[in-house]
């Protein structure tokens, strides 16, 4: 069995494009539709790397990265922003959350694939 990834996106279509892209090159995916339904999916589980969007109900991908930072199982996790937001201000909140790394949707395949293979 590959790395497990877990995804997280509020975008169905974002969501499968993540996965095939990461299924295809081996990795185990999980599949999350917001921050709160990460934390649930996730549950005890370890995962080798964390990819999130920002922009989410319930609990967006900032909160997220909180959530998840806090808890001494995620601490060290990598954690990948995929989102729309290219805006600095963004950019250093996610960081000053714990982000690990930030990829401007839309994405291309071999980026993603590139950045996940780096930090994970």
């Amino acid at each position: 069995m590959g790395r497990k990834i877990l995804a997280v996106d509020d975008s169905k279509t974002m969501r499968d494009m993540v996965a095939f892209t990461l299924k295809g090159a081996g990795f185990d995916v999980l599949i999350a539709e917001d921050g709160q339904h990460a934390l649930s999916v996730l549950g005890g589980d370890m995962v080798d790397c964390i990819i999130t969007d920002i922009n989410m109900p319930n609990l967006d991908g900032i909160g997220l990265i909180k959530a998840l930072r806090s808890n001494p199982a995620h601490r060290a996790t990598p954690i990948l922003v995929l989102t729309t937001e290219s805006d600095q201000t963004k950019k250093s909140e996610g960081r000053n959350a714990g982000a690990t790394g930030w990829i401007v949707k839309p994405f291309s395949p071999d980026k993603l694939l590139a950045t996940v293979n780096k930090v994970c």
